[in-house]
């Protein structure tokens, strides 16, 4: 019997182990090909394969038991024979990235720290998943490790990183507000709470403002702090909250610059990017710590809030 037909099994990155254990086999992958066009039974893989019928019915049960192989019994000759398939051709696996909510004439846009699009980034730096160091410490060639998109942690002394967040307002919409919060704080050695450090935010290359970072904050194990990660190295940072209107720019309710909302050009772009870092000539270049949702205090990744309202909405009726 021949089968045909693209099929593709979709599974996240958290659910993905079994089928990463399953395909570690070059014996498995083997038995995934002889069956890419047929059905066949263990006898038929066996004496393809020219192994034990012992290690063949292994291979097959690690294989049908990460769901890429479909069992059949069918009567035989002598009892019950099994009838072995394969279930898909493609395995796609969706890796960390941008997670969208939506609420009435609100969406919010959730990334991951690991995520970025572009990364500068001096000694002392580097960065780490809720499990381990990813790459070499204080080695700006570890931001490029494909384990980056895993970063819950990531620092340097001088530099900057950028983000591309999607641009999902509606269309038709106008934008009436721009929110964007993170937690982070200075890049001492080991850690030091009297570290300033200016931190500039950039959105789509337009400077918004400087929020001065008090110090590096450690020596406690914080909310989210990893039981692997030493407590005498930076366990958390301060949470702000960037606001653009039309009325200009404030940082936690305090004013930060006069940039205005329509400075940034946001309609009609696909995404827009949002940088953090400190600038080469900063007054206090104490550099930066960026946590994600698995570390720090706060279990938040990067987040945008996009406030919108449609032109024929009708406007709130103020009562005297």
């Amino acid at each position: 019997m021949a089968i045909s037909g693209n099929r593709v099994l979709h599974v996240d990155v958290d659910s993905a182990t079994k089928v990463f254990r399953a395909l570690s086999s070059e014996t498995r992958v083997l038995i995934l090909g002889l069956l890419s066009h047929n059905v066949m039974n263990v006898s038929e893989l066996t004496a393809a394969l020219n192994l034990p019928h012992s290690t063949v019915s292994s291979n097959i049960k690690h294989l049908e038991e990460a769901g890429l192989l479909h069992v059949e019994y069918m009567p035989g000759t002598h009892g019950t024979m099994k009838l072995i398939s394969k279930r898909y051709d493609e395995v796609l696996v969706r890796l960390p990235g941008v997670a969208v909510e939506a609420a009435p004439n609100l969406v919010e846009i959730s990334m991951p720290i690991g995520t970025y699009r572009h990364i500068e980034a001096l000694p002392t730096c580097g960065l780490a998943s809720d499990t381990k160091y990813i790459g070499m410490l204080d080695d700006p060639r570890s931001f490029f490790e494909p384990d980056h998109v895993y970063a819950q942690i990531l620092w340097f002394r001088s530099g900057s990183v950028e983000y591309a967040f999607p641009n999902n307002l509606p269309y038709g919409s106008v934008l009436t507000a721009l929110e964007f919060s993170a937690e982070l704080c200075s890049e001492a050695p080991q850690y030091d709470p009297d570290w300033p450090s200016d931190i500039t935010l950039w959105i789509n290359d337009v400077e918004v403002g400087t929020w001065t970072s008090p110090g590096d904050f450690g020596g406690v194990a914080a909310r989210l702090t990893p039981a692997w990660w030493p407590t005498d190295q930076t366990t958390h940072g301060v949470l702000k909250v960037w606001r653009v209107t039309e009325e200009g720019s404030h940082i936690d309710g305090e004013v930060l610059s006069g940039v205005r909302l329509g400075e940034l050009s946001i309609p009609g772009r696909t995404h827009i990017s949002v940088r953090l870092g400190v600038k080469p000539d900063a007054r206090n270049p104490g550099g930066m710590n960026l946590f994600g949702r698995r570390f720090g205090n706060y279990p938040q990744d990067l987040t945008m809030r996009l406030r919108y309202t449609f032109p024929d909405q009708e406007r709130p009726v103020r009562l005297r």
